[in-house]
């Protein structure tokens, strides 16, 4: 099970790190401006485990068309109005800029390195495919933290154990979807099986592609990436070091067996060459 995020639908409303704080009891992480966005988040970590990026371009508004390939008819959320900025003025009077609004979260990677470094079995995969963090174990050693190729675990600073989104596994054991994707109003979280989600995935891009918004792409649903696949993967605008993801993101423990395998041939080395001048200097 996982998630799939489109971006393109996304309203930047955050009710999705709402629904995430109070139904997991995560605590108030400050919500301070940061002075270089109107987001009032800074990113993932201990005590926000979903976060809406709100990423500003200077390019022109008509390139995001967000409803773009969905069909059907406009949605009343409730909001005061339908009118866009700028549809008012005419096209040369419209200041080039756009919005980029993504909803970020632990990607449960299926080559979890976190889950490889943690030495008291703290970190777990569930049933469902998903990494979980059991905090009664944590020992705050915080060898996961720069295990993650995406800098998602963290550690809290009251008590010094990591937290992360846990895909609302108390929920999923009730047959329940996670919060965050229970209170996205546009659809943007989508939670289900992994495969239908990536064929899901994959009619949407060809959609956005046929209406002319060739910038849309999908990032963490390969297999055969560098985790294996991510349990919670992205419909993007743009390049994914626009949104802060590393662009080729890969297991950080793919390399011990062969590191393990250097050191020992390295130890056998230096006892067969200690044992070597051992046995010379008695004869």
């Amino acid at each position: 099970m996982g998630f799939f995020t489109d971006t393109s639908v996304c309203i930047g409303c955050k009710a999705c790190e709402v629904a995430c704080k109070e139904w997991n009891a995560v605590p108030e992480d400050g919500l301070n401006f940061t002075g270089m966005s109107f987001d009032n988040s800074e990113g993932l970590g201990a005590d926000t485990w979903r976060h809406v990026a709100f990423i500003e371009q200077r390019a022109p508004l008509g390139h995001q068309e967000s409803g773009v390939g969905r069909g059907g008819t406009v949605t009343d959320l409730g909001m005061p109005s339908f009118t866009r900025p700028g549809d008012t003025t005419g096209a040369e009077e419209r200041g080039d800029f756009r919005w980029l609004m993504a909803s970020d979260v632990c990607k449960h990677c299926t080559h979890a390195a976190c889950l490889d470094v943690c030495p008291t079995g703290a970190l777990f995969r569930t049933e469902f495919g998903t990494v979980v963090v059991q905090e009664d174990i944590c020992n705050g050693c915080g060898y996961c933290v720069p295990a993650c190729p995406y800098g998602v675990i963290d550690k809290r600073e009251d008590d010094g154990r990591v937290w992360k989104c846990t895909l609302c596994y108390d929920r999923l054991g009730a047959g329940l979807e996670p919060a965050c994707a229970k209170a996205c109003p546009t659809d943007s979280i989508q939670f289900g099986e992994l495969d239908e989600l990536r064929e899901r995935a994959q009619r949407r891009v060809a959609a956005m592609h046929e209406a002319g918004v060739a910038s849309a792409r999908l990032y963490g649903e390969d297999p055969d990436d560098g985790v294996g696949g991510a349990g919670a993967f992205f419909l993007l605008l743009d390049e994914p070091e626009v949104y802060g993801l590393p662009p080729d993101p890969v297991v950080t423990t793919r390399d011990l067996p062969s590191m393990w395998r250097h050191a020992g041939v390295a130890a056998l080395t230096l006892l067969a060459g200690l044992s070597l001048t051992f046995l010379r200097r008695r004869t």
